[in-house]
């Protein structure tokens, strides 16, 4: 819903089910996003899957699978913000679940997810970690925080989950011949961003754009949607709404998995990747 989408060119300012203004990391480096579950998402490949075969041919097919696509995959925030975190509902889930047994069960349907993709010819991953969670406005609303200061609890939980995905990746490209599984490090890009905001030319790194109450801290709250206050400077805050970053963030952060180095994204960058 508007306002979101404002600055997307393609659709004319218009929504079109992404949560910034204008493109999305995705959108910017070439691939595909959709904000549906993994599991339906990898069913949803299984069919097109078969169609690609039925068009080209089993060998083509599968050559097109393998060799010229890679598949960008960003999950884990949601799990945290709409579940073990999520005021009042999520304390009955901290108390009957650890962290460790929360991550742990993330980690391995996770593996079990990625492994079907795998077996369906993807050859080529982009995994994003999750980001800074704890720093985003709407944790620091909730938690009634200064704009300096993250939710510690979040945070550590994203630093929990991004160690064990590093090894589950490091374990696939292992366990899987050909397959290749590259790190998008999410986690400290977004935080160098959000650090050293003024460094990039934004003037914010802890603002949301949109949302309810202009720049006070019911903007971190309640969604952008059709009757959101809108900041007058969208190209220079990080952070979009209460949750996602801005396109203009999003062009820095995707430049550096394009193009950076291995603080970023390893074994080697998304045009590395892409030219394997």
């Amino acid at each position: 819903m508007t306002p979101n989408g404002i600055d997307f060119k393609a659709s004319g300012g218009n929504p079109t089910g992404r949560f910034t203004n204008g493109r999305t990391i995705s959108d910017i480096v070439g691939m595909f996003s959709t904000m549906l579950g993994m599991d339906i998402q990898i069913d949803y490949f299984n069919i097109t899957r078969k169609e690609i075969d039925k068009l080209l041919g089993k060998s083509n097919g599968r050559e097109l699978i393998m060799k010229r696509s890679i598949f960008s995959i960003s999950v884990g925030s949601n799990d945290f913000l709409n579940n073990y975190l999520l005021p009042l509902v999520s304390v009955g889930a901290r108390v009957n679940q650890s962290p460790d047994a929360f991550v742990d069960e993330m980690i391995n349907h996770f593996r079990i997810q990625l492994t079907r993709l795998y077996e369906m010819d993807a050859r080529k991953f982009v995994v994003s970690n999750v980001g800074p969670i704890g720093c985003i406005p709407y944790q620091r609303a909730i938690n009634q925080l200064n704009e300096d200061e993250c939710s510690d609890l979040a945070n550590k939980l994203a630093v929990q989950y991004n160690g064990r995905l590093k090894d589950l990746l490091a374990e696939l490209n292992d366990n899987l011949p050909g397959a290749n599984f590259v790190l998008a490090n999410v986690y400290d890009l977004v935080m160098e961003l959000i650090t050293n905001y003024a460094k990039y030319g934004l003037r914010t790194g802890s603002s949301a754009c949109c949302g309810f109450g202009g720049q006070s801290q019911l903007a971190g709250i309640i969604p952008c949607g059709p009757t959101s206050s809108l900041c007058s400077d969208r190209y220079k805050h990080v952070f979009w709404d209460a949750y996602h970053p801005s396109e203009a963030a999003n062009l820095i952060l995707a430049k550096q998995l394009l193009d950076g180095d291995n603080r970023y994204v390893s074994p080697f960058n998304v045009r590395q990747l892409s030219a394997l």
